[in-house]
C-alpha cells in the first residue's frame, strides 16, 4: 500500500462554517495559504453562519 491514510493527514477549521477540513492533494503547494473549505465560505467570509 503506498500513501498516507486519510486519519493522518492535516487537518484545519473553515472560521466561516466552522466544519473541519482535510487537506487536499490540489491544495499540496500552498496548504499554509488555504483558509476556507469551501468556494462557497470564501463568497460568504464577511456573513456570519447562524448556528441551527
Amino acid at each position: 500500500m503506498r500513501g498516507v491514510k486519510k486519519e493522518n493527514l492535516p487537518t484545519k477549521v473553515c472560521p466561516v462554517c466552522g466544519r473541519s477540513f482535510t487537506w487536499r492533494k490540489k491544495w499540496a503547494r500552498d496548504w499554509d495559504q488555504v483558509i476556507y473549505c469551501s468556494d462557497r465560505c470564501r463568497r460568504n467570509k464577511g456573513k456570519p453562519v447562524q448556528a441551527s
